[in-house]
């Protein structure tokens, strides 16, 4: 997939560190089968396999595509970013023990930060 142009609220989740309200996304309540990638550079991200309802208003993935999402200590310093490892675009937040899934890990991403490309598994 080729990057398009970011739109302004793109810009300002992907490439300020930006959050979409809870609930807002298109892939929140989105169960289609495919592949999740970077909205801005297409790198696939995560398979809809490992995707989970955490009710937390962000699309939730319990596990990435092996070395597609890289984690960085947030400057709050109690929370992990996750971004595309190839592009560096924010993707949102990683948690660890909550016990919502076996892999008991939420990858808690703004839909902005991806596209879906149906049907498809990297």
């Amino acid at each position: 997939m080729e990057s398009q142009p970011l739109t302004p609220e793109e810009e300002r989740i992907i490439i300020g560190k930006g959050t979409e309200p809870p609930f807002s996304g298109t892939y929140d309540d989105f169960w289609e089968e495919g592949t999740f990638a970077c909205r801005r550079c297409g790198a696939p991200l995560y398979r809809s396999g490992d995707k989970f309802h955490s009710g937390c208003g962000w699309p939730s993935f319990d596990d990435q595509i092996s070395g597609a999402v890289k984690r960085i200590a947030d400057g709050d310093g109690l929370r992990t970013e996750i971004q595309c490892a190839q592009c560096g675009a924010h993707l949102g937040h990683v948690f660890e023990g909550e016990h919502l899934t076996e892999k008991d890990t939420r990858h808690c991403v703004n839909s902005l930060s991806m596209c879906f490309i149906p049907g498809h598994e990297e």
